[in-house]
């Protein structure tokens, strides 16, 4: 009698897996990147979606395995959105045993005053979070601010800016900030957002919704989310090899003057020219 193998799931071997490629991407960037270097005191900045959530924890593995010491600090700035459950956070990073800070501005309020309805809020929201952000870190003297971008994020952005802006940028895993101080990372840079979807849900998290930008339907960043996600259900594979693409730039090949003088460019040079 020909008997059939039976092969059975084991859960706890797929989630001890996730974790690891989280923690295995994170630490990469980390490295590539010199992203947290010896005694940095790191701003992570809880917004109480799964990506920072996931950061958060991430940032924490990492701590125990890095071979030098550095401290982290959660922030969340409560923008006085309505109906905001205040108490959450606090809860949860109590429980977490984790140092944090809540920071109270009424950024809600400026900016309903300010977008006219239908009108995106991202600009004006962002921006305002960031130089409060940015004075938060300089008062309680982190070293780092750490945002919890992930890969589709990068990936959105650079098609935004190539369809709307005119200029191929996406968003760096690491960056001096506006104010010339701060030092910005994004921890989460090599990590898919299905990833951190599964492992949000696997670890529960009290999510906190976004009633500004997460309201809006018709933004362009939703809108190029559906593209990229169309093409990787048509051609799987295809966001790595863009998000590839971003680590292989080659001024010779592109237009700018500023990145590879052209004008300079003579038939001895073309050695030179071709290994830029």
């Amino acid at each position: 009698m020909i008997t059939k193998n039976t092969f059975q799931i084991d859960p706890e071997a797929d989630q001890e897996k996730l974790i690891k490629k989280l923690e295995k991407k994170v630490a990469t960037a980390v490295k590539e990147y010199g992203l947290i270097q010896p005694k940095d005191k790191v701003m992570v900045c809880l917004s109480g979606g799964k990506d920072s959530y996931t950061m958060l924890d991430m940032l924490l593995a990492l701590q125990t395995r890095m071979p030098f010491p550095f401290s982290i600090v959660a922030v969340n700035l409560d923008q006085k959105q309505p109906d905001f459950p205040e108490h959450i956070l606090p809860e949860y990073l109590n429980k977490l045993g984790v140092e944090y800070k809540i920071i109270e501005r009424d950024t809600y309020s400026i900016v309903k005053e300010k977008i006219e309805p239908g009108k995106t809020m991202c600009g004006l929201c962002s921006r305002l979070r960031r130089g409060i952000l940015y004075n938060v870190a300089r008062e309680i003297g982190a070293t780092k601010i750490a945002l919890g971008h992930h890969r589709e994020d990068v990936l959105e952005t650079f098609f935004l800016n190539l369809f709307f802006g005119g200029k191929i940028e996406a968003m760096p895993p690491k960056f001096l900030a506006d104010n010339g101080e701060s030092v910005v990372i994004r921890p989460l840079a090599y990590c898919n957002e299905e990833d951190i979807q599964a492992y949000s849900d696997l670890q529960q998290f009290p999510i906190i919704p976004c009633n500004l930008c997460g309201s809006q339907p018709n933004m362009q960043r939703k809108v190029i989310k559906r593209m990229l996600a169309g093409w990787e259900k048509e051609y799987p594979g295809r966001t790595e090899t863009i998000f590839t693409a971003l680590h292989n730039i080659h001024p010779s090949h592109l237009f700018d003057n500023k990145l590879f003088d052209f004008n300079e460019l003579l038939s001895g040079t073309v050695k030179k020219a071709n290994n830029i």
